[in-house]
């Protein structure tokens, strides 16, 4: 096993990194340099390998770091997969990146963290050091390994001597001299990992949990300062030692000050808070000090204790270092080896990676964690009150704040902090559109409740910040989920702000037009007979765009709270979806994760995605000139991530039954134009262990262009999709166009899309959806501009008063409704289509309207929603013909003509169908039984004498629904007997008109 030390520096971080090794095998140290343009931690050594391999596994080494410089995770893999390669194992220490404690055997050691080397710029040397059986490594104590550094740092490579004071064999880098040069400064994090404390004092304080940091002074010495938590206060503890021997007798002093976001900023304690034996003094800046006397412990060691309010956190102690000056001392002041103030963070820690987003932690300390990848700097901006301007900002090191792509610190005492928000600085990226808004203050992607600041002024630099408010534990005890088999379910859209903010729901104004309000109407799913409801986009947006171009996707629109806050409105939703589970209805969200509101203009600036990370996040290969809208990179791992982990916390903290993916066509792109064959982010959703046991539905359509894309979904035998074939084949049926074949197709469950290992519970199907025509406009506009929607104005453009007119277009509206219910697949009905909203034709969907209440008052209301009431009714009644689980087997229909000749499927000019449902399996024309249905579909313009299929002399066809009929006679759950007798299977359907009859035991005379 190779005893391995590995330097690097700030020095050597912009030129090189050496690694060096001792092998018993040879007579010198193997040492390979390697130059990295940014600060790569890394450790790398050679196996010991006969030496014909030696050159070989040299050179790899050497071209691996040079090839992918930055990207600590290839370099990983690839050193495992050499480890591999030559079965050495065990044998080589392969941790890129990654600290190895004393205690670790080589085979574990990829599975450590890392610890980087400072805190701040000021922090800026760093150690990786392995300690093996037979050598050992301390920190500023000679004992077995020295590392001495000769000559400029800055040199490729470095000037490093590896001196071993145990043999009698020297090692040293190339152009060094044996025993030459001056210690190497080291800085090591966690010293009680590799040197137990020297100093009883220290011990003391190891026994809580302490910060530790190290710095190395201009002078050779070395300054220890350990921080600890105790109760309501901070104590510090600074020790020097090692300081030159001409300072050894005088005596030393600590000149300190306090600083938060700017070091410029310093601050000092007033006179009445000094701590005993303090005063205070003018530094050779100008700036004032606290200076205090350093106890002398022994001849070499100097130490000083501190003691700050714990509410005076998170702050930075920068200080240096006084000494007396005289002959032999000509500068008084002591500073780092930069030649820079000490600086230590109070109340700041490094964090961690996991989770992103700010998670409270269990000591009271908030954890935040940010990813981004082309950043060079990260700015953590602290808000006390709703302002613009940040009361504490903290920018994190790139070397200890930093994991791989992901900035993360600890912040103690962040609950006198409202908001945060990031700021990111790095290099524009002109060919990918990539911009760093440094003054901007961002929204944390990850934020579960966020705040909105934005006074309306264009010129913002903040819009919406993460908020700190908890969450109060809600009480879901007795909530259950509903888990209705998918073929059961009848869904119910709607517009969570729309649905009652008109005056006429009559609710208060603090509850309409939120989630809450949609509690108070659960009178009107239950009447209607749905149970489901699918809310369109919940997540922020902003309103000139609408919900279908969020910026956010952890949190509900604000405004959908009572109170218009963050809190209310998570809260007033997981009431919401608890009341109607209570009432066995599920909540189903529509999400869209392809696209946001960021950058649609020239004038609109970044709000969070785009100014963190613009080319991680969003497909930056097109030209995004040409695009109306950013569209996020969802195959990406990044945001791949962020969905999943969006998608869980809905799951999990707001009890959501399933999800709509609208426009699922860009689910499955790549970062190039094209599909991609096996997306890998829907598959990750498919075999989740959260999300797969959820419904989950696709849906094609696209808000940007405002169509339906056609593509096949992979859908791995979980996904539903939303499916627009049916809406357009009925409605072409229904205004006299279209072929037979396809409206039988729909009506059986759209075999020719779900037959493949799904069924026709899978098939979500409507009539309309919040874009394009509304019910009522269906059957009332033709005009061009809405030929694509396949409508029919029944004679008269737009309004109309001719009876005869008015009297085709209420057919078509329960023609419409009856083939949805009766169809087999899910049912969904628009929110107002039961009243009969109209935008004037207009299929656009910001000119939707506010639900109208009065409206369920009105002739059309109240008949539409009793025919929907009994609708609902006959599937789960029929649910073994209306609701089944897998598509109808032949011998279960007898497909007629009016004649009941077989139909001329292919024959456009058809306009007419009718099929027998059987409840048992039977040839065609075998015996009816009580039970079994009779469907007739008519779109010709005149009346037509259909044939009934002949039954038994006991049996009877009874007419359920006849959309011809005047209400409220066109429909009866018992239904009314034919007039004529049962050997004469004849019915007169009008016009445009549909049919259904139920075979039942004939009447007592």
């Amino acid at each position: 096993m190779p005893n391995v030390v590995v330097l690097q520096s700030e020095h050597v971080l912009d030129s090189g990194i050496l690694f060096v090794e001792w092998a018993p095998q040879f007579d010198w140290p193997i040492a390979i340099s390697s130059k990295v343009s940014k600060g790569l931690v890394g450790l790398g050594v050679l196996p010991m390998l006969p030496k014909s391999l030696q050159v070989t596994v040299l050179f790899l080494l050497n071209f691996l770091l040079r090839t992918l410089e930055n990207d600590l995770c290839r370099i990983s893999f690839l050193l495992d997969t050499l480890s591999s390669a030559f079965c050495l194992r065990n044998s080589w220490v392969h941790g890129i990146g990654r600290r190895i404690p004393t205690n670790t055997r080589s085979s574990d050691v990829s599975s450590f963290p890392i610890a980087y080397p400072s805190f701040t710029s000021s922090l800026s040397l760093g150690s990786l050091v392995y300690k093996s059986a037979d050598v050992e490594f301390l920190v500023g104590i000679q004992k077995s390994w020295v590392i001495k550094n000769e000559g400029r740092a800055d040199r490729l490579g470095g000037v490093y001597n590896l001196e071993k004071k145990s043999g009698s064999r020297v090692f040293h880098g190339r152009n060094c001299k044996q025993f030459g040069g001056e210690t190497c400064s080291v800085w090591q994090r966690d010293i009680n990992e590799i040197v137990a404390p020297t100093d009883k004092s220290s011990q003391s304080l190891s026994h809580d949990k302490v910060s530790k940091y190290s710095f190395w002074t201009e002078l050779g010495g070395q300054v220890k300062v350990l921080v600890r938590r105790k109760d309501l206060t901070y104590e510090l503890r600074v020790e020097v030692s090692s300081l030159p021997a001409e300072t050894g007798d005088h005596d030393l002093f600590l000149n300190w000050g306090m600083f938060r976001s700017d070091s410029s900023s310093w601050v000092v304690p007033e006179h009445q808070s000094l701590p005993p034996g303090a005063i205070c003094v003018q530094l050779e800046n100008g700036q004032d000090s606290v200076q205090m006397p350093f106890e002398r412990k022994n001849s070499y060691l100097f130490a000083l204790n501190l003691s700050f309010d714990l509410k005076k956190a998170p702050f930075y102690l920068s200080f240096l270092l006084h000494r007396q000056p005289n002959a032999s001392i000509k500068e008084s002041w002591i500073r780092n080896h930069l030649r820079q103030n000490f600086c230590v963070p109070v109340g700041i820690g490094r964090g961690f990676p996991e989770p992103l987003g700010a998670t409270f932690c269990d000591d009271g300390a908030t954890n935040f964690a940010l990813f981004s990848r082309n950043a060079e700097n990260v700015v953590l901006c602290l808000y006390e009150k709703k302002t613009s301007e940040p009361s504490l900002e903290i920018e994190l090191d790139p070397y200890v704040n930093r994991t791989s792509d992901i900035w993360h610190a600890s912040i103690e005492n962040a609950d006198r902090y409202s908001c945060y928000g990031y700021r990111c600085k790095g290099t524009t990226l002109c060919d990918s559109d990539s911009r760093f808004h440094v003054r901007r203050v961002l929204l944390d992607p990850y934020a579960k409740i966020i705040s909105n600041l934005n006074s309306g002024e264009s010129v913002s630099l903040v819009d919406c910040l993460g908020s700190f408010e908890r969450d109060v534990p809600f009480d879901w005890d007795g909530d259950s989920r509903p888990c209705t088999p998918m073929e059961e379910m009848v869904v119910y859209r709607l517009n969570v702000q729309r649905f009652t903010e008109d005056i006429s729901s009559e609710l208060p104004s603090a509850v309409a037009g939120t989630f809450l309000g949609v509690v108070e109407k659960l009178d009107h799913f239950k009447k209607l007979g749905v149970n489901a409801v699918l809310l369109e986009p919940i997540f922020p947006f902003i309103e000139e765009y609408g919900p279908y171009f969020p910026y956010h996707f952890f949190s509900p629109m604000n405004s959908y709270g009572p109170l218009g806050d963050g809190t209310s409105s998570s809260n007033s939703m997981k009431a919401m979806v608890k009341a109607l589970h209570e009432n066995k209805i599920e909540v189903l969200l529509e999400v869209i994760f392809t696209q946001t509101g960021e950058g649609r203009d020239s004038t609109s600036q970044a709000t969070s995605f785009s100014g963190i990370d613009n080319s991680s996040y969003y497909i930056v290969e097109r030209n995004p000139k040409s695009e109306a809208v950013r569209r996020l990179n969802c195959n990406t791992p990044v945001v791949q991530r962020m969905i999943m982990d969006s998608l869980r916390h809905w799951v999990n903290d707001y009890h959501i039954d399933g999800f709509v993916f609208v426009d699922a066509a860009s689910l499955i792109e790549g970062p190039s134009v094209g599909l991609l064959t096996r997306s890998p982010l829907i598959e990750a959703i498919s075999f989740d262990p959260v999300l797969s046991k959820t419904k989950l539905i696709a849906d094609g359509f696209s808000p940007v262009e405002a169509l339906h894309k056609d593509i096949s979904f992979p859908h791995w035998k979980r996904w539903a999709e939303v499916n627009p074939k049916f809406c357009y084949d009925v409605r072409k049926f229904l205004r006299g166009e279209g072929l037979l074949s396809n409206l039988a197709t729909r009506l059986c469950g759209s075999s020719d899309i779900f037959s493949d290992g799904r069924g026709p519970g899978f098939s979500f199907n409507f009539i309309t959806r919040n874009f394009g025509l509304s019910l009522v406009d269906l059957v009332c506009f033709s005009r061009t501009e809405s030929s694509e929607e396949f409508s029919w104005n029944c004679g008269e453009e737009g309004a109309s008063s001719k009876s005869s007119v008015l009297e085709i277009r209420l057919r078509q509206i329960h023609n419409f409704l009856f083939i949805l219910y009766v169809s087999l697949g899910v049912p969904i009905v628009n929110m107002g289509d039961e009243y009969g909203q109209s935008t004037g034709g207009s299929p656009l969907y910001i000119n939707r309207k506010s639900f109208d209440w009065s409206g369920l008052h009105t002739d059309f209301g109240i008949q539409t929603c009793q025919f929907l009431t009994f609708l609902s009714a006959l599937r789960k009644e029929k649910r073994e013909l209306f609701q089944r689980k897998n598509f109808v087997e032949a011998g279960y229909l007898d497909w007629h003509g009016p004649n009941l000749t077989e139909p001329l499927w292919n024959d456009a000019s058809s306009k007419f169908l009718s099929v027998t449902v059987k409840k048992k399996k039977g040839e065609r024309g075998s015996k009816l039984i009580a039970g079994d249905l009779y469907l007739a579909f008519n779109a010709c313009d005149c009346s037509i004498t259909v044939g009934l299929p002949q039954l038994p002399t006991d049996l009877a066809w009874f007419c359920l629904v006849d959309t011809a009929l005047p209400y409220p006679t066109f429909f009866s759950m018992k239904g009314s007997p034919l007039d004529q007798p049962a050997t004469r299977s004849s019915y007169e359907m009008k016009s445009h008109s549909c049919a259904l009859f139920e075979a039942q035991p004939s009447p007592i005379p």
